[in-house]
């Protein structure tokens, strides 16, 4: 299963992938929403080979997952790989430069089921396609936006 959200924002490419690639930053967030994140790699610098492992909250259960980046390249993009309880889920961030101060952000998530189970959620969240759709759109404009004025205020 496939989900594409896009967003055109108000900034500079290289000052958009800084935001998509600042991790610590996403950490924090899923640490304030109540996940539990740990770095499992020694990389000084971003790249491939990056690594977190974490657990959540989903539906009244505890969640793990771990999530590998698998490529990083800077400033067009990078695709993150995530396993959780038979579920594989790939995760693509295209950045396209529009003009010298405008981004095109892609977000492209896969949902690939490996056990029956997992088959089952993916199955029920094809029903609901059109919302999640929708609210990962507007989460990912919400986030543009928020990049866009951070970019404003630095200029």
């Amino acid at each position: 299963m496939k989900f594409v959200a896009k967003d055109d924002i108000e900034a500079p490419i290289d000052f958009v992938f800084a935001e998509v690639s600042d991790f610590d930053a996403f950490e924090r967030a899923a640490t304030r929403r109540g996940a539990r994140v740990r770095r499992e790699d020694d990389l000084a610098a971003p790249g491939p080979g990056m690594c977190w492992s974490g657990d959540f909250e989903l539906r009244g259960r505890r969640r793990e997952v771990k999530i590998t980046l698998a490529e990083y390249d800077p400033p067009n993009g990078m695709r993150l790989e995530a396993e959780s309880a038979g579920l594989h889920s790939d995760c693509r961030v295209e950045l396209i430069a529009l003009s010298p101060q405008r981004t095109r952000l892609k977000l492209h998530l896969e949902l690939k089921p490996q056990t029956l189970s997992a088959r089952l959620l993916v199955q029920s969240l094809k029903l609901a396609k059109g919302n999640m759709t929708k609210r990962m759109n507007l989460k990912v404009a919400d986030w543009g936006a928020g990049v866009a004025q951070k970019a404003r205020r630095r200029a």
